[in-house]
This record gives C-alpha cells, structure tokens and sequence, in this order.
C-alpha cells in the first residue's frame, strides 16, 4: 500500500513525539525530578502509532502501566502529560494519578493500568456498551506477553468471540515480563495462535514496522466496525529500556540490548522514505525538532505549574451527592 505524504509525515511525527517525551522522561527521572514510577516504550513506537492512526478521536482505547506512547498516538495533551508526571495540579489527574493513570475520556483514552491484565475487561465491555448503543466505536486493548498468561485474557477474549464484539487485542511482545524472558513462561512462537481456538483471527506482524502495524489494524478495524468481531494482533518488538527506570537489568546481557537497537522503529522508518525518495532528510529533520521543542515546552509548563493543595488529598475519591436511604 502506498502512503501519502500527509500520512508519512504523521507516522513519523507521531513516533519521534513518543520517543522525546519517553528520553525525557527518562532524564528527569534519573535526575531526581520526578516522583514515582517511570515506565518506558522506547523501541516499540511503531504499535502505538500504526494502530492508533486507524482510530478516530471517538475510538476507544486501554493501556498498560507504560502508556505513555499510547497516549500520544491517541491525541493526549502532552503537557498535561508531563504536568502529571510532575505531579502537578495541571496534569491529567491533578497530580495524583501519575505516570500509570493518564486519561482522558475526551479522546477515547479510558486510562494506562498499573494492574496486569487490568485492561481487557475494560476493552471488552467498552465494545459491548458500543455494540448495544450502536455507536460504530471500535475498542483496542494494549497489552503485554506477561498479561496474555493471564486468566482474564482467556475471559476477555472469550466473551468478545461469542458475542462478536468490536474490539481488537493488540499483545506488544517486548520479550520480557517485567524481568522474566518470554521464553521462559510460554512454549509456543506465537501466543496469537490462542486465537483460533476461540475462533478469531490471529496475526502476527512485526512490531517495528510501522507501515505494516497499521495494514493489520486498518484490516482489524474494519473487521470489528462491520460486526464480524474480534481480532488477536501480536506484534512482535523489544524493550530497549529496563522494567522501569533504574532497572538495573541483570536478566539480560548488554550486548542483547545493543544489538536491538539496530531494529529500531524510528530508525527503519528513516531508512525507508530515504530509499523511497518519499520524505527528505530535511523534513526528517524538521519534524524531530518540532518533537524535541514540543517537550521541553512541556516540561516549562510543568515546572511552572502550581502543586496541589495539601486539603486536595482526598478530592476525586470519592462521588458526592448520590446518598440514598434505604
């Protein structure tokens, strides 16, 4: 499939927005800026951007406890982003939610999950509500190998084959559960055959070719927006960063890592518009300044964001004004 300019320029803005706001992420966390847990995406931009750009803005998405990059491929604000990792008050959850519980309702973002499996249910009764208002909302879980030997995955996907409900199950196989190998949970080379025993198709792609995520995506969605259900999409990627930030990774080598980053996303998208003919260096060039400039503008308005109150603490808890008696 030919992709217009319009479009590869999208691809392309879209991942090096991820990837400047994950190093930056990065930097002020180990620099002692930021509270909490940082958890990165860098290496897997690709899945997040090419199934995201067959979305529109009432689409439905959940995420994992690194959500970052789905946030950005779905339209989140960026400095609210960075204002909530800050934990100030202009940020996301006002400061309370962080890194692991960004959303926003207003784009079809129904939230990143520090729970392991938290999403599919999620998804899955986001299609119901979709199918039963028949709104045309298609839902996309985002999840990870080690949430797919979940039980609630085998419940999800389940339900959603027998009542043919528009939602699609994307597994971002970075090859590690938190620090256990893939190889060593799983005895199968693709966890998307488990597909066809709920009969749904299964796909797999490679994870960092953003051109081909969105070609299984575009075909999933218009699966799942013509009432036919489900699909199982396994993209197949790295984790080029630790767990989390300051991981101190002794469950691989240094030179596994090095040799990844060879297949980076960003990189071959580079390569393959330069070969095309179809982008510039130039406009390469251009859009990741734009990126770079985006964030630290961010990162600004975080840092001169108000705190929140102390007697904040306890706001958003709770819901007001619906006490009945019996």
């Amino acid at each position: 499939m030919d992709f217009d300019k319009e479009m590869l320029t999208h691809f392309y803005r879209t991942m090096v927005r991820i990837r400047h706001f994950e190093e930056k992420a990065n930097d002020l966390f180990l620099g002692g800026v930021l509270p909490g847990f940082i958890h990165l995406y860098i290496g897997e931009e690709a899945i997040a951007t090419g199934v995201c750009s067959n979305l529109a803005k009432t689409d439905l998405i959940t995420s994992t406890h690194r959500g970052h990059g789905h946030c950005i491929a779905k339209g989140a604000d960026i400095q609210r982003m960075m204002a909530e990792i800050f934990g100030k008050k202009t940020g996301y959850c006002k400061g309370k939610g962080g890194s692991m519980h960004i959303a926003d309702f207003s784009i079809g973002m129904l939230g990143a999950n520090g729970v392991v499996g938290g999403g599919y249910n999620l998804a899955t009764g986001a299609a119901l509500a979709a199918k039963l208002r028949q709104t045309g909302q298609v839902a996309v879980c985002f999840f990870g190998d080690g949430a797919s030997n979940r039980g609630t995955f085998h419940e999800a996907v389940n339900l959603a084959s027998a009542w043919k409900l528009p939602v699609i199950f994307v597994l971002e196989l970075n090859q590690y559960a938190s620090t256990t190998p893939y190889r060593t949970t799983c005895n199968v080379e693709n966890v998307s055959d488990r597909a066809h025993g709920y009969g749904i198709p299964g796909v797999v792609v490679d994870g960092n070719n953003v051109f081909a995520v969105y070609e299984v995506a575009k075909t999933a969605v218009e699966r799942a927006r013509s009432g036919l259900g489900p699909t199982f999409i396994e993209a197949k990627t790295y984790r080029i960063k630790g767990h989390f930030v300051g991981d101190p990774e002794k469950y691989r080598s240094k030179q596994e890592v090095e040799a990844q980053k060879g297949n980076c996303p960003i990189k071959r998208f580079k390569e393959k518009v330069l070969a095309d003919k179809s982008m510039t260096q130039a406009e390469l060039d251009s859009l990741d300044a734009a990126a770079a400039a985006e964030i630290e503008a961010a990162v600004k308005y975080a840092e001169e964001s108000p705190w929140p109150e102390p007697e904040e603490a306890l706001e958003d808890l709770f819901v007001e004004g619906v006490w009945h008696d019996a």
